[in-house]
C-alpha cells in the first residue's frame, strides 16, 4: 500500500487515558471538576495571573467575549477577513457587524495601520487573529484601542506557546480565546478557553460561564445559595475533556519544540525557492516567537497553486489551501462590511499552500514531503 502523508495527525502526550480513567473514578465527570480546576490553574500561571475558563470550543470562548464586551445590535467589531468563520460568527450572534480590514503582506495578520480609518462611532471592539501562531502588532493595536475606548479581543486559536515581545499571546488584550481542537498543537479533540485579562470583567465571566448563575460564588461559600443573575449559557466542557487537556498542556513545551524542529527544517529547505522569488516562506518578526503551528508557501498566482497542489496530491502529500476570506463569503456579504480594500487578503488567499506539519512526521517523511514540494515547484514563475 502506498504511504500517505496527511496534513494533520493529533499528537498524544501518552498519559491522557490514565487521566481520563482517574476523572471517571473521581465520580465528577461533568464540568468544573478537579481536572477543570487544574487546567484553569495551569492556564492562569501560563498567562501570568489572568482569569481562565475552559470552554467546549474556541468558538464558545469568542461568543463569551462578545457578551462580556456588551455588544448590542448595530455595534461594530473590526477584524481581519483572513480567518475562520468563528471569529465573525461570535459577534454576528450578538447582531454586531464585522468590519473587515486587510492583512499585512509579511505576517498575514491584521494591518494595524488600517484599523483607525475603519473606526466609526459604532465601533465597540477590535478582534485580532494571531495567524499561524505569529503575533499581530499588539502594542500599536492596544494603543489605538485605548485612544478610542475599545475592547481588544485576541483570537489566539492558533497561538498557544507563542509570544509577542516576551509576553504570551492571549495575555495582552482585554480578553482572548484559545482553541484545543484536534487540528491545534495542544488539543483535547474539541475544546477551548476564555482568558479574561481585564479585572473588571472577571466576575461576570464566571456568571456567563455558569449559565447566568452565581454558582461559582456559592461554591466558594460567598453566597448561601446560587440563582439566575445574568445572561449565560452552558459553556463548560466535561471533566473528561479537561483531564485529556491537562496532560496535553503539561507536555505542551515538548510538543512545541518538536513542531518547531519540523518548521525550521521546512524553512531551511525552501529558502532557495524564497530567495529566487518562486515561493515565499513565512516571515517571523524578530520580536515574535511562534509555535510552529503552520508552515506555508506563497506561490505566484492561483493557477500555479492549483498545479502544485495537484502534483503533491498525486504523490500522496496532503498539502492544502486555507481560508476563503470572510468578506467574499455569502455570510460575510450578508452580515459584514469592508473597512478597507482587501487586495492583500484576496491575493494571499488565492496563492497560499499549507504543508503537512505534525509530530508524527519523522525525518524520512519530512525529506519526502520536501522533495515532492520542491519538484512540484520546478519551473514555477518567479513573480512572488
Amino acid at each position: 500500500m502506498t504511504k500517505a502523508y496527511p496534513f494533520n495527525r493529533p499528537t498524544l502526550a501518552g498519559s491522557e487515558v490514565e487521566a481520563i480513567l482517574d476523572a471517571i473514578e473521581r465520580r465528577h465527570i461533568s464540568g468544573n471538576g478537579s481536572y477543570t480546576k487544574q487546567c484553569h490553574n495551569w492556564l492562569q500561571n501560563y498567562i501570568r495571573g489572568s482569569k481562565a475558563l475552559l470552554t467546549h470550543s474556541c468558538t464558545a470562548a469568542l461568543e463569551m467575549s462578545g457578551i462580556l464586551a456588551g455588544l448590542e445590535p448595530g455595534d461594530e467589531v473590526i477584524m481581519p477577513s483572513f480567518t475562520f468563520t468563528s471569529t465573525a460568527n461570535a459577534f454576528v450572534l450578538r447582531r454586531a457587524t464585522p468590519v473587515f480590514v486587510d492583512v499585512r503582506e509579511d505576517t498575514l495578520n491584521i494591518d494595524e495601520t488600517l484599523i483607525e480609518a475603519a473606526i466609526t462611532p459604532k465601533t465597540k471592539a477590535i478582534c485580532v487573529v494571531h495567524y499561524a501562531g505569529v503575533a499581530a502588532e499588539m502594542d500599536a493595536i492596544m494603543s489605538i484601542a485605548a485612544r478610542h475606548g475599545l475592547f481588544v479581543i485576541e483570537d489566539a486559536a492558533q497561538a498557544m506557546f507563542a509570544t509577542y515581545k516576551g509576553r504570551p499571546l492571549g495575555s495582552i488584550g482585554h480578553m482572548s480565546a484559545f482553541s484545543f481542537h484536534e487540528t491545534k498543537n495542544i488539543m483535547s479533540g474539541e475544546g477551548g478557553a476564555l482568558i479574561v485579562n481585564d479585572p473588571s470583567l472577571r466576575e461576570r465571566s464566571e456568571i456567563i460561564w455558569e449559565k447566568g448563575t452565581d454558582r461559582a460564588k456559592f461554591e466558594r461559600g460567598e453566597v448561601a445559595k446560587y440563582s439566575w443573575v445574568d445572561v449565560g449559557s452552558s459553556f463548560l466542557p466535561s471533566d473528561i475533556i479537561a483531564a485529556f487537556l491537562l496532560k496535553q498542556l503539561e507536555s505542551g513545551a515538548e510538543i512545541t519544540r518538536s513542531r518547531l524542529e519540523i518548521w525550521n527544517r521546512y524553512q531551511t529547505a525552501f529558502q532557495h525557492k524564497h530567495n529566487a522569488g518562486v515561493a515565499r516562506c513565512p516571515t517571523i518578526p524578530s520580536h515574535c516567537a511562534h509555535n510552529g503551528h503552520i508552515f506555508f508557501l506563497l506561490v505566484s498566482e492561483a493557477c500555479e497553486r492549483d498545479r502544485v497542489l495537484a502534483r503533491a496530491r498525486a504523490e500522496n502529500v496532503s498539502s492544502i489551501i486555507h481560508y476563503v476570506p470572510l468578506h467574499s463569503a455569502p455570510a460575510g456579504l450578508r452580515f459584514g462590511r469592508l473597512g478597507s480594500t482587501m487586495a492583500v487578503t484576496d491575493s494571499i488567499a488565492s496563492r497560499l499552500i499549507r504543508l503537512p506539519l505534525h509530530v508524527q512526521l519523522d525525518e524520512g517523511d519530512q525529506s519526502y514531503i520536501i522533495d515532492v514540494m520542491t519538484r512540484a515547484l520546478e519551473n514555477a514563475p518567479a513573480t512572488v
